[in-house]
């Protein structure tokens, strides 16, 4: 049985530089992900700006229907979307508030 162990060569040796290349390896693909994750935060920033600037406003008239007398008569309406918080937010700041507006902090008191 050692005779069979000390002949055995399907073993495998780690060598220093197969751990310089696996730690390459891994340092690459942390930082390659975070740049992933920046990215993906940035296009869904973008998303909920274009979501958030959408108007949502609308209107129907109405009509009225009648020959000598009244047959039928429908009155139109209307709304109009306010501006809500972050409707204006074209930065990149994910959070709206008055003090993340940087115009705000400019402020000399």
């Amino acid at each position: 049985m050692m005779k069979n162990f000390l002949n055995d060569e399907a073993g495998f040796v780690i060598s220093a530089e197969l751990v310089l290349v696996v730690t390459i390896g891994v340092l690459a693909m942390i930082v390659g992900l975070s740049e992933v994750a920046v990215a993906v935060n940035t296009e869904l920033n973008d998303i909920s700006n274009a979501i958030g600037a959408l108007n949502q406003s609308y209107a129907f008239t109405g009509f009225l229907a009648s020959d000598t007398k009244a047959k039928s008569q429908y009155a139109g309406t209307t709304w109009t979307d306010s501006v809500d918080d972050c409707d204006t937010n074209t930065s990149c700041q994910l959070v709206c508030s008055i003090a993340s507006n940087p115009a705000s902090e400019n402020v000399q008191e």
